[in-house]
């Protein structure tokens, strides 16, 4: 073969390659159709925090207007809960309650499906905390959860108790947080594996995404620099596949870090699960709008 053919070749393939990355094209993610994007609603002030219950229905969040909301398997919306303590992240756990980031005061809510509310944790060590962003609950109900300082207009405080922005882990039924991460920038997006064996945290203030060991007794260790991006949110699929919400739409990375797909949305997303009753349609909060897409895969979360 002429160096002319092996310069084409060469090209054409890096081409391929590019595209692929881009898309989800059969050869690299092949996860789903970027024509089925759909925009479901833009009527919002700034969308986070989404999660499905067991049925496959999504609450989620918007802060600026204090309100979590729910978008049903029938497509209808509704208001879950006015006042929600200025809520951002949230996860269901085992006994149905979707526990929330209520950030007014630095609190942690249990909201039962009465929409009775519980606060399960309101300080460390007296000191109240930053502005819990983002959570995971594992299968035995601890949880864990980032702190970053972002100062809200909304907030009464005028300075912090907290003089960094940690992780913490919450075993189930005691009020003992621990601080299980110390050296990062701004964490905020986290989500474990299902098997409970590792977490994911994202360093968005420096543009990283880590992976840990959990060990038996909550603490995390085995420190991994996975992607060099950060994230607002994410989530995992039953490939083991990692989705990071950034400035560039959501990012799909395989389990050794690999980017195999980015899903193009016309709002910047903030955070994503997956929903429906089969867990195959990825939801997808966008700062004032809400997406969904439909998925070749299945969410684990």
């Amino acid at each position: 073969m002429n160096l002319g053919k092996l310069k084409l070749l060469f090209f054409m393939l890096l081409y391929s390659s590019i595209v692929n990355a881009q898309t989800g094209d059969p050869g690299t993610a092949n996860l789903f159709d970027q024509n089925d994007l759909k925009l479901i609603s833009s009527d919002f002030s700034f969308t986070e925090g989404c999660s499905p219950d067991r049925q496959g229905n999504v609450f989620f969040t918007d802060q600026p207007n204090d309100k979590i909301w729910k978008y049903g398997t029938d497509g209808k919306l509704s208001v879950f809960l006015d006042k929600s303590g200025r809520s951002n992240g949230t996860y269901f756990d085992q006994e149905g309650n979707l526990v929330a980031c209520a950030d007014e005061n630095g609190e942690l809510w249990a909201i039962k499906p009465d929409r009775k509310v519980t606060v399960i944790l309101k300080d460390f060590q007296g000191k109240q905390f930053n502005g819990p962003n983002d959570l995971w609950i594992n299968d035995k109900g601890d949880i864990y959860f980032t702190d970053p300082y972002y100062k809200r207009d909304y907030w009464t405080r005028t300075g912090r108790d907290l003089s960094s922005n940690d992780v913490y882990y919450l075993p189930k039924g005691t009020k003992q947080p621990i601080r299980v991460i110390s050296d990062l920038n701004t964490p905020n997006g986290i989500v474990g594996t299902p098997d409970g064996k590792h977490l994911y945290v994202a360093d968005i203030g420096a543009g990283k995404t880590y992976r840990y060991s959990i060990g038996v007794n909550g603490e995390l260790g085995g420190k991994q620099l996975l992607m060099e991006y950060g994230s607002d949110g994410m989530t995992l699929d039953e490939k083991g596949n990692i989705y990071l919400t950034t400035g560039n739409g959501v990012l799909i990375f395989n389990a050794e870090g690999q980017m195999i797909g980015q899903i193009k949305v016309p709002h910047e997303p903030s955070n994503i699960c997956f929903s429906g009753r089969d867990k195959n349609v990825l939801f997808i909060t966008a700062r004032k709008a809400i997406y969904t897409l439909p998925m070749k895969v299945k969410g684990i979360e």
